[in-house]
């Protein structure tokens, strides 16, 4: 892998070069408004043997290990970000980008690519499978970067991490399609179902079963929960995909139960999770872009195929998808313009590409440039814009209010007692009440306030304003009902 034998020492200090630069091109994304998968990617393809030459890397079988890890954990982490209340009113919708939009988008792709490169129509509706869906990753990474109206984001994040089982059934297909001589179309029909429901069934199951398991176990050290919060993210892939079910809806939709769930140390599972899932896009990409070799992906057979596809893609195939699957939907058309401009690609169709490689298609090389350059392009040209075309279409949304501090208690598990965060709003029943006024439980006790990022110490006589911040511990018995009160 390594150019001229580097020893573990060397190997050491690459690694920690790399996940340094990876951290320090997010800001250089932030300022630039570029997708920091763009960055991450050319650092993988600088650093690659077209490149400085320091790392030779041609193994599509580790590349593709490593895309589905990293993908699980971003699934996971994204899906556990999400509320409930937020993707449920657009649940529908974008089960349906999901599901005819990536098959709509497939096709336009699929018939193009035929007629652009000297692809057979299997091979050519292949790539169109490829590049069907939108990229978790990439959406994911976008919507934490800009402030998107809610509905809008919901949606984008809703089809991002359900779209996957659709684009994995039509490529393998394909990939049957091409390999066998005579494939069965019925059980072909019946896999995508029974990928949906029983991944479905399996994510439903798992996330329950890890939000018991994460409140009931009682570990020493706090630093255990989030690993033990993430090995069943990796369970949950697992499980689903030895069933021959959808592995990555079925992480997500554990993942929204999960997020959704009253958890012990619900602050430090989410940070821990959200620094992990960097981690794992940084690794991912760099390592696609590794895969990757610049003097073929830049060759002009492969740029002019890629160039026009990703027009196709962009200006036609995405527009058709997004203007068809919400007919009849409460969407304005400025809103299916912009779900329109907004279905990045990313990882996804870049891992999904490795397949036809790993399965040996003939011209699966060509694909696989191909459709790196159509991500390259789709996140470079589409990515860069999507707060610019928010602006103009006037579905920029207010700015997140992220807190920037937390408290939980060290010893959770033997004091039998927590500490819980709460963002009062205009609804919250104790809003304009002094302490004294609140009949809260006896175990409960108000720790801190923060309001306007300046901390407050509470005495009887403070008065609960809307957007603060309460810090109450609380005995885990009467966690439950205290949120009822605060919610009422």
């Amino acid at each position: 892998m390594f150019v001229g034998g580097f020893d573990i020492d060397s190997f050491v200090l690459l690694a920690a070069l790399l996940l340094i630069v990876g951290v320090t091109v997010t800001k250089f994304s932030a300022r630039l408004g570029m997708p920091s998968l763009i960055l991450f990617i050319l650092v993988g393809m600088i650093i690659g043997s077209d490149g400085l030459g320091i790392i030779y890397f041609d193994d599509a079988h580790q590349a593709q290990l490593v895309g589905v890890i990293a993908l699980v954990i971003i699934l996971f982490e994204g899906g556990s970000q999400t509320k409930w209340s937020v993707i449920k009113p657009v649940i529908w919708p974008s089960l349906s980008l999901a599901t005819f939009g990536v098959i709509i988008t497939s096709l336009i792709v699929g018939v193009a690519a035929k007629y652009v490169v000297d692809l057979t129509w299997l091979e050519s509706l292949l790539l169109g499978a490829v590049v069907g869906s939108t990229d978790a990753a990439a959406v994911f990474a976008s919507l934490k970067e800009r402030n998107i109206k809610t509905k809008i984001a919901a949606t984008m994040e809703a089809e991002s991490g359900t779209n996957d089982p659709m684009a994995v059934f039509l490529t393998l297909s394909f990939i049957e399609l091409i390999m066998l001589d005579q494939p069965n179309y019925w059980l072909l029909i019946g896999s995508f179902f029974w990928q949906m429901g029983i991944g479905l069934l399996i994510g439903i199951i798992l996330g329950k079963v890890a939000s018991a398991s994460i409140n009931r176990i009682n570990l020493d050290s706090s630093g255990l929960y989030p690993i033990f919060a993430l090995s069943f993210a990796l369970l949950t892939y697992s499980v689903a995909s030895l069933s021959q079910a959808s592995g990555f809806l079925a992480v997500y939709v554990a993942a929204l139960i999960i997020g959704n769930s009253e958890l012990t140390y619900r602050h430090s599972i989410f940070r821990f999770n959200e620094g992990f899932a960097w981690m794992a896009q940084i690794l991912m990409f760099i390592i696609l872009g590794l895969l990757a070799f610049p003097e073929q992906i830049l060759s002009p057979e492969i740029m002019g195929g890629g160039l026009l596809l990703s027009a196709v893609l962009i200006f036609a195939a995405r527009p058709a998808a997004s203007f068809l699957s919400l007919a009849g939907m409460k969407y304005t058309w400025k809103e299916k313009v912009f779900l329109s401009w907004a279905g990045l690609r990313g990882a996804v169709p870049i891992v999904l590409a490795t397949f036809a490689i790993v399965a040996e298609i003939e011209n699966g090389s060509v694909i696989f440039n191909i459709v790196f350059f159509i991500v390259l392009t789709s996140a470079l040209i589409q990515g860069s814009t999507l707060s610019y075309l928010a602006k103009k279409l006037h579905l920029s949304g207010p700015k997140k209010e992220t807190p920037t501090h937390s408290l939980e208690l060290i010893s959770i598990g033997r004091a039998n007692a927590e500490i819980i965060e709460f963002q009062t709003d205009d609804k919250t029943p104790v809003v304009g009440k002094t302490l004294l006024d609140i009949q809260f439980p006896d175990s409960v006790l108000v720790s801190a306030i923060v309001r306007d990022d300046e901390l407050i110490t509470p005495d009887g006589d403070t008065v609960i304003q809307k957007g603060d911040f309460l810090y109450i511990l609380v005995a885990r018995k009467e966690k439950k009902k205290l949120r009822q009160m605060l919610k009422a």
